[in-house]
């Protein structure tokens, strides 16, 4: 089979150099082949000019979309980011106050120990008791 396409082009995982040269001639001859095809056409000039134009806009349009996709992935991408921080730092928040806790918790247990300890020394007399003054 000599044909453009078939199981004598077809690849099976390797590309030989002849394969290579053949498919930079068909790149070649692709031009000519498109005005081929206008001369050849029994349909005007007009008609598939516009198909042409269809063709050029729907590729235009997907590009476009694309773009707009890749803007709405990054935009996601930075609200996603936020959305973590803002969840860090609550997690974070959350982890100092319990920290916070805990060091008032030692604090009053320090306080309540000192105070109980001031009121002890208030409660006894500053002088012994068989000392002159006392007497």
């Amino acid at each position: 089979m000599t044909g453009a396409f078939g199981t004598p082009r077809a690849s099976n995982g390797t590309c030989t150099r002849g394969q290579v040269t053949d498919m930079r001639n068909a790149l070649r001859q692709l031009p000519t082949s498109v005005t081929n095809v206008f001369e050849r056409a029994k349909i005007g000039k007009g008609a598939l000019s516009t198909v042409a134009v269809i063709a050029v806009l729907q590729a235009y349009f997907v590009r476009e979309l694309l773009a707009a996709e890749l803007l709405f992935v990054v935009g996601f991408a930075v609200l996603f980011v936020l959305g973590g921080i803002a969840y860090l730092l609550g997690a974070l928040g959350e982890r100092g106050l319990d920290l916070a806790e805990a060091g008032v918790r030692v604090a009053g247990s320090s306080a309540r120990r000192g105070y109980s300890a001031i009121e002890d020394i208030s409660r006894k007399s500053f002088r012994h008791p068989r000392s002159e003054s006392a007497q």
